[in-house]
């Protein structure tokens, strides 16, 4: 068994004796536990996740899917980026949903911004879905499309080969196409990534780095 327990431990004794789970002498990757409990990761607000650590080739097609609960309006959602200039990134900025697309040739962005009172900070599951098809980005939430012109329509090719950063990234990475550098705090849920009809489940708990993030555990109300 590699990965620890998705679980709640409480009142462990040991020949008799309580153990004291409130000052332990170090702690690693250990939350709280809560009343209520959800399906999801929970993202403190303080890290990231680190996917695919020999790198992750996004290329001329991707398509990305995740439910995300936030109260908070600025946030790292996904980026995949290059030594280059060659990257995506999706990102929460004012509360609005911003896809970004670099194949090399400049950035162009596909941009969601809630209509009315409707408001994607207010702590319930949305429903986003990015797409990249060669030059043409699109972005979808919770039902509605945002699409986006590309003047660089010879450019198709987002040529990537680093890790997939969710919910932020260290200082001394860089992202080509994240203006955000606030890690997400909330919820994430059912990310996959599919590449022609191949799609890629992400286990978080499987990460080969999680700094802030419990997997399979997200609070039914936020703390």
């Amino acid at each position: 068994v590699t990965h620890s327990i998705p679980a709640c431990i409480g009142s462990m004794t040991i020949n008799s004796k309580q153990l004291d789970n409130e000052s332990p002498v170090s702690i690693f990757a250990v939350n709280k536990c809560y009343v209520t409990v959800q399906d999801g990761t929970f993202f403190d607000g303080s890290g990231f996740a680190v996917l695919v650590r020999e790198g992750y080739k996004v290329r001329s097609d991707v398509n990305i899917t995740l439910e995300f609960r936030t109260t908070a309006v600025h946030g790292v959602l996904l980026g995949v980026s290059s030594a280059k200039v060659d990257a995506i990134g999706l990102e929460i900025v004012h509360g609005k949903v911003l896809f970004h697309v670099n194949n090399g040739a400049g950035r162009i962005t596909a941009t969601y911004e809630p209509k009315g009172t409707n408001n994607l900070c207010d702590g319930k599951w949305h429903k986003l879905q990015a797409n990249k098809s060669k030059h043409r980005i699109s972005l979808i939430i919770d039902g509605n499309l945002v699409q986006t012109d590309n003047p660089y329509i010879q450019s198709t090719s987002a040529d990537t080969n680093d890790p997939i950063y969710v919910g932020g990234y260290p200082a001394d990475v860089k992202q080509n196409c994240l203006t955000s550098k606030s890690s997400f705090r909330g919820c994430l849920r059912n990310l996959v990534l599919t590449k022609s009809q191949h799609a890629e489940f992400f286990d978080f708990s499987r990460a080969f780095e999680l700094r802030g993030v419990f997997p399979h555990s997200c609070p039914g109300v936020e703390h």
